[in-house]
């Protein structure tokens, strides 16, 4: 179990956690058992990140400074997925689409899609009042990273011999999603109230909806698809909480 989630922490941050992880067959289906604490716990520190910064800089500079240490922290794998396929959606076929995404090069719908989705999140954060955004920021990484547990059971990979992504889609538990499901509910419910579930059930509706337009493009899932539904996941609680907070619901 443990070896499971320095598993989990390794891929999804660039923490340097000692110890041996799991391998083998199925080891990132364990893993993924992990990725909502692994969330969890990345948002614990952005709140204490967000509280330090907020007491030397004005909201929008803090926010700035508190989304880039987020992506760093992170490694970028996952921008790095939604820009991939940004990009493989200009392609003619899913065959054409899936080697465009697996170049290495970003291109022009990345790139700007990249740009796109920084400023939106930075805006929406600072958007957030101050009493609020702590609350909001430990709840999106860990929506974020229950989206490919509800979403990769769901779908088939498409290049199933190909990549870390269909490594997690062969592996992963169908139960993983519902159990960790129950448990965003209740923390929605202590962070934002009564708008919290429809916040956290909104967000994965809004990835699960871009997945599937994905997995029609592609031809099935892949691990940028994945990385892609954690970033939206993240963005949509980004956004609501900047629509909702300003108006006293949460």
């Amino acid at each position: 179990m443990i070896r499971s989630l320095i598993l989990a922490v390794r891929f999804l941050t660039i923490v340097p956690v000692p110890g041996r992880q799991s391998d083998g067959p199925g080891a990132f289906g364990r893993a993924a058992w992990w990725f909502p604490i692994v969330g969890f716990a990345l948002g614990t520190f952005l709140v204490a990140m967000d509280r330090a910064v907020q007491a030397l800089f004005s909201p929008i500079l803090s926010a700035l400074l508190v989304l880039s240490v987020w992506k760093v922290a992170t490694g970028g794998i996952h921008l790095d997925g939604l820009a991939d396929c940004l990009d493989g959606l200009g392609g003619r076929d899913p065959q054409h689409r899936l080697a465009i995404m697996r170049d290495s090069r970003i291109g022009t719908f990345g790139a700007i899609g990249l740009i796109l989705y920084f400023l939106i999140a930075l805006f929406a954060l600072a958007e957030i009042p101050t009493g609020t955004r702590g609350r909001v920021l430990l709840l999106a990484p860990t929506v974020g990273r229950l989206a490919p547990l509800v979403i990769g059971p769901r779908w088939s990979a498409a290049s199933p011999d190909h990549g870390s992504g269909a490594a997690f889609l062969g592996s992963v538990s169908q139960w993983a999603g519902p159990t960790h499901l129950v448990f965003v509910s209740v923390l929605s419910v202590w962070l934002l109230g009564r708008w919290g579930p429809v916040v956290a059930l909104g967000s994965l509706v809004a990835v699960s909806v871009w997945s599937a337009f994905l997995v029609h493009r592609f031809g099935g899932l892949t691990g940028d698809v994945l990385g892609s539904g954690i970033e939206l996941g993240e963005l949509g609680i980004l956004l609501a909480g900047a629509v909702l907070a300003p108006r006293g619901l949460v």
